[in-house]
């Protein structure tokens, strides 16, 4: 496979309402079937008209940021200093949802669009419609966890798959592949990056010779649920939900910990107190709480019963 990676010039500045597919198409004619169409969020929030009006510069201009990352956050995944994670509505997890102030006059933030998949279909549609059968990806700079550096990634796309999937092939070594999912519209973003750059003013690239393209279901498709996000908190939030569900823990609770598995394979656990004064009891009931938390932290919902002589934990299958 050979790939060209072709920058896409001459667009301008892009306002609220814009034609983003005859900017395109004329910036770009010699655009061909078959091309895929890296565009830069930032021009798609433009001509959606996903700004925001805050005060140049001061305490105010800082006030107004805030309001507006409150009203694009799901959840706040971690914050350190004045770096705040957050989930955005979208199901994103990046810095800031997103809101950027680059490329834009100092009395606009840009907010993602509402709907990069289906803004990538308008896309699509459109240049469909002008004889252009191209795919559309819109694509967003985000760090990654555990590596410095940024790269840009596929919020939306259109006309393409997501997912390579390489699930039940064999390597050349016979061996069967099990895990490899390869996401090829983050790769192409990553890609078209290098021509694009962020002080060029070059918000479009298009990318020739990738054969894999298709109808696709969206960017959408990368974006992990919960079930499967094994790191959903930063540290600290992890730590203080830890304390949140001990503090209100009942038999529905489910959390981790290691040090009640001799516990999980006998059922049950007999606790008695050191002594017959209420101070015994009242520390048989703190250690009773205690150990059903451990049993909690690890993912297992327990009953307990007291009685004159002590308590009794047991497991729920």
């Amino acid at each position: 496979m050979k790939l060209e990676i072709l920058p896409v010039q001459g667009i301008g500045d892009v306002t609220a309402g814009d034609d983003l597919a005859e900017l395109i198409t004329k910036a770009a004619p010699w655009l061909a079937d078959g091309d895929i169409l890296v565009v830069t969020s930032k021009i798609v929030s433009k001509a959606e008209g996903r700004l925001v009006e805050v005060p140049a510069d001061g305490p105010e201009r800082e006030e107004a940021r805030q309001r507006v990352l409150a009203g694009e956050t799901a959840r706040v995944v971690a914050r350190r200093g004045p770096t705040t994670i957050v989930q955005t509505h979208h199901g994103f997890v990046m810095a800031a949802a997103g809101i950027d102030a680059s490329n834009v006059d100092k009395t606009h933030l840009v907010l993602l669009p509402v709907d990069p998949d289906a803004s990538a279909r308008s896309l699509r549609d459109k240049l469909l419609s002008q004889n252009k059968d191209v795919a559309v990806i819109i694509s967003d700079t985000m760090g990654r966890a555990w590596r410095n550096g940024l790269t840009d990634v596929a919020l939306g796309a259109a006309g393409i798959e997501a997912i390579r999937d390489h699930r039940g092939e064999l390597d050349p070594y016979g061996n069967e592949l099990v895990l490899t999912q390869m996401a090829v519209i983050d790769e192409l973003s990553a890609a078209a990056e290098l021509v694009k750059g962020k002080s060029d003013q070059v918000p479009v690239a298009v990318i020739r010779g990738y054969p894999g393209t298709g109808e696709g279901s969206g960017a959408k498709e990368l974006i992990r649920d919960t079930a499967s996000d094994m790191f959903s908190l930063g540290t600290a939030e992890a730590r203080a939900q830890g304390l949140r569900d001990a503090a209100l823990l009942d038999a529905d609770d489910e959390a981790t910990t290691q040090r009640a598995l001799d516990i999980v394979r006998t059922g049950a656990l007999r606790l008695t107190p050191a002594g017959p004064s209420p101070a015994d009891f009242l520390r048989l009931g703190a250690e009773t709480h205690r150990v059903r938390t451990m049993l909690a932290a690890d993912g297992h919902r327990t009953t307990v019963v007291f009685d004159d002589a002590g308590a009794t934990i047991e497991v729920i299958k």
